[in-house]
């Protein structure tokens, strides 16, 4: 990790009155769960439209992982609202139900318990499908109903436009910017350590998730397993492991550079894969043989975006026409806030990103990859060690030292969003945060190791108490009566939409495939 260098401040103060064009939008996972506990069997609700189709609400990798997703927009409050309003939505129809307000999972039973998503008979949708089967042969279905949150964040061209004249760069508009993404992007693996210190919710899991393996992870109460000192779990190799993408060699110094490794990766037969069978009694286990599938199989903390045309793969979008937004992938589902985020969180990115975007960014070294890799491990599996301590260019410093800095640094850009949207926001959450990195049992891992401890009921009371109470306040509070109608009609829309596709496809599922990877 490379000590943070602000030397563009006078430019991006300059530039901060394109702050107000910033575009936001989220998703978020969260499993539906039975009464008892156990993940719910039942297909997805067929009124809250087609999963293949609505924009608002689909599914990750089971019919029973609903994914809600609010659309991009300038309006900073706006995605949390649209949020509220599609859990409001849902509740119409998840009868005694109940949405899982934690990353790590409910009570689990066995890997055929798991229903991947269906998404119709469309060749898109067979691909989506067969996608997911794919991934449970490869890694286990219980790996995929792990849940979190995703940020989505693009700044305004008129903001690039501005920058890219006072930059004075040979480079044409498209690859100034992204260019500049991929600055920020490398900056934020040197420093995403901090997402998961102060807001990992995943300290502890129902040791049902772990069935029976020998890990090293602590008994708190009976039934329930953690880490004294973790963030994070679901960040962890607990949460996500995968041997044969750990020897990808992914570069994030150029969107050239990363693109050619993913098309490496989705042109390239892994032995292991192949000995699973692409199809098998004339059926499809998994799309290929390839160390991936898909360019999205490929598992980061964040990830350079363009909205790809229909059929056309994310590599081929990037390569043609450049980075669109930002897709920040650390967050856990915070379970003190009824839908997984809190307005504070999204101030904390926000800064974060602009900081990183205006700091100098060299290019990652090998040497300087395994240390950014090192720190962010052992901050998900130790963060809140009181002597914990992080490498800085092969140095070692204490993790508070480096946390304090690092929130002073980021102020002058909270000030500037501050001043964008006429609030204090963003400059109180990095004092609060300062205030936590004192009494780091103030974050939200601490808090829920903390409630288990108190309460030594473990992990599953405590996780479906919070869901439950998150239930209440929807049932209670239900959609105004033209919200509810529009949600409605998006959703009867979906379902048309989803016919028609259907109903239109002219080749092969087998030609459609060979099309895909042209």
């Amino acid at each position: 990790m490379q000590p943070l260098e602000i030397n563009n401040l006078a430019i991006a103060k300059d530039l901060s009155s394109h702050l107000s064009g910033i575009q936001r939008g989220l998703e978020k996972e969260s499993l539906r769960i039975q009464p008892d506990g156990y993940l719910s069997k039942s297909p997805h609700p067929k009124e809250l439209g087609a999963t293949l189709t609505n924009p608002y609400i689909t599914t990750d990798y089971s019919e029973a992982l609903p994914e809600f997703i609010t659309p991009p927009t300038t309006d900073r409050n706006a995605p949390l609202k649209t949020m509220y309003e599609l859990h409001q939505f849902a509740y119409q129809y998840l009868g005694d139900e109940v949405l899982w307000g934690m990353s790590m999972p409910c009570i689990m039973g066995g890997e055929e318990d798991i229903p991947i998503g269906r998404y119709g008979s469309s060749n898109s949708g067979q691909m989506k499908e067969i996608y997911r089967l794919g991934l449970g042969h490869r890694y286990g279905r219980f790996m995929q109903t792990i849940a979190g949150v995703h940020y989505n964040f693009s700044l305004p061209m008129s903001f690039w436009q501005a920058f890219y004249e006072k930059e004075g760069s040979e480079l044409d508009l498209k690859d100034f910017i992204s260019e500049k993404y991929m600055g920020m992007i490398r900056n934020y693996l040197r420093y995403s350590w901090l997402i998961p210190l102060f807001y990992g919710a995943s300290p502890a899991l129902c040791e049902s998730f772990i069935q029976g393996k020998n890990i090293d992870l602590d008994e708190l109460v009976p039934g329930t397993r953690y880490g004294k000192y973790s963030t994070s779990l679901r960040m962890s190799d607990l949460g996500y492991q995968n041997k044969v993408q750990s020897q990808l060699n992914v570069s994030y110094n150029s969107l050239p550079s990363y693109i050619a490794a993913l098309e490496k990766a989705i042109r390239t037969e892994d032995p292991y894969y192949r000995s699973l069978g692409v199809i098998h009694n004339g059926e499809y286990q998994q799309l290929n043989a390839n160390i991936l599938q898909i360019e999205n199989e490929f598992y980061g903390s964040i990830r350079p975006k363009r909205v790809a045309k229909s059929g056309e793969r994310p590599t081929k979008a990037l390569k043609l026409h450049g980075i669109e937004y930002i897709e920040v992938r650390a967050l856990d589902i915070n379970p003190f806030s009824p839908i997984g985020l809190e307005s504070n969180q999204m101030a904390f990115i926000d800064t974060l990103l602009l900081t990183c975007l205006f700091a100098k960014s060299e290019p990652i070294t090998a040497r300087e990859k395994g240390e950014n890799t090192a720190n962010f491990d052992r901050v998900v599996l130790n963060g809140r060690h009181p002597e914990l301590c992080l490498s800085v260019q092969n140095s070692s410093i204490c993790l508070k030292e480096l946390t304090n800095t690092m929130l002073d640094k980021m102020k002058p850009f909270a000030e500037m969003l501050d001043k964008t949207y006429s609030i204090s926001e963003h400059s109180e959450t990095l004092k609060n945060l300062h205030e936590q990195t004192l009494d780091l049992d103030k974050t939200f891992s601490g808090r829920i190791v903390k409630r288990i401890e108190n309460s030594e009921e473990g992990f599953f009371p405590l996780a479906y108490e919070l869901s439950k109470k998150h239930k209440e306040e929807f049932v209670n509070n239900p959609l105004s009566k033209e919200r509810l109608e529009h949600y409605q009609q998006v959703a009867k829309q979906s379902h048309e939409n989803k016919k028609i596709m259907e109903e239109n496809d002219e080749m092969s599922f087998g030609a459609f495939l060979e099309s895909y990877y042209d």
